[in-house]
């Protein structure tokens, strides 16, 4: 009886017969562009193309040497009582520390980097001093690895930089190589964005940007990747492997001591590959084929790296 209404239904109802077309094009469309690597949703793909999926292009990496790496030290922070940072570095340097920098006059310092083929640390700390409200350095040796304590004078009498959106940044901290034997080695500065809360916007004290200038005019924003392979998201701080397109760092020690995490989908290989633009570190090479979207936010992969040294690859 259900079968004879439906086949009259369709005899004469036009409405009907529109209908069952338009699934059945949108059906027939959405598995055409599932079969070449368009995003789609799963539940209309069928269950045998995995085969078919477009693996993601690698991404090529430039190995760059880091000597610098610079954290938000332990204790409280506020604009009034100061923040300590933590220096992590390979040969002796400057910590240098401009309290409310001009925005501009960094971004502008980093564009002038890139424009010359020499790089100078002299000119870079000069255009940033003359433009924040107080300025201090420290010399941090390659092996102390103790915390330095910056705070503004409390003759200044600044408590807060201004209302949001702000025009200067908290705390601007840049690392230098102190002797030129290290800076012939290296012509590299580390330059790291800090947030200090204060009575105006209380967030708690972290770490906004970290640029990496080279002496070729490269300048590098530094982010963290997420090594979920455990189910938990850790930054990890700058380390050696970036990309010439301001890519992301890596966790080279761990991972080059044998202490990498297994792949979440097979569980028997190491994780080998960085998903982007997601960053999440949780698949091997094996693997990284079959998937268009990140195992773990189901974000879409656009591209991938492969996560170690130059002779792991």
């Amino acid at each position: 009886m259900a079968a004879v209404f439906l086949v009259t239904l369709f005899e004469y109802s036009p409405l009907f017969y529109i209908a069952v077309v338009s699934l059945c094009f949108i059906v027939t469309a959405a598995m055409v562009l599932g079969w070449f690597g368009f995003d789609v949703p799963v539940i209309l793909r069928s269950s045998d193309d995995g085969e078919s999926i477009t693996p993601a292009p690698e991404k090529r990496m430039v190995q760059v040497t880091n000597p610098f790496a610079l954290e938000v030290g332990s204790g409280s922070a506020c604009v009034t009582g100061g923040v300590t940072l933590k220096p992590v570095c390979l040969e002796p340097c400057s910590l240098s520390c401009f309290w409310g920098c001009e925005i501009w006059a960094l971004q502008g310092a980093l564009q002038t980097h890139q424009s010359h083929q020499r790089f100078s640390s002299s000119l870079l700390l000069e255009a940033l001093k003359q433009r924040c409200l107080f300025s201090h350095s420290f010399h941090v040796g390659c092996v102390d690895r103790q915390e330095q304590h910056t705070v503004i004078p409390a003759h200044l009498g600044i408590t807060d930089f201004g209302p949001l959106p702000r025009d200067r940044y908290p705390l601007v901290a840049v690392l230098t190589l102190a002797e030129d034997e290290a800076e012939n080695m290296y012509d590299i500065a580390s330059v790291t964005v800090v947030h200090v809360p204060d009575d105006k916007y209380n967030l708690s004290a972290r770490i906004l940007f970290q640029y990496l200038l080279t002496s070729v005019g490269s300048v590098y924003e530094l982010k963290p990747l997420f090594m979920s392979a455990d189910g938990t998201a850790e930054p990890g701080p700058p380390e050696q492997q970036h990309s010439d397109q301001r890519d992301e760092p890596n966790e080279e020690d761990s991972w080059s001591e044998g202490r990498g995490r297994d792949c979440v989908v097979c569980q028997n290989a190491a994780v080998s590959r960085v998903l982007l633009p997601c960053r999440h570190a949780c698949v091997c090479g094996s693997c990284l084929p079959r998937f268009q979207h990140c195992p773990i936010c189901r974000a879409f992969v656009l591209e991938s790296f492969v996560l170690g040294t130059a002779s792991d690859r």
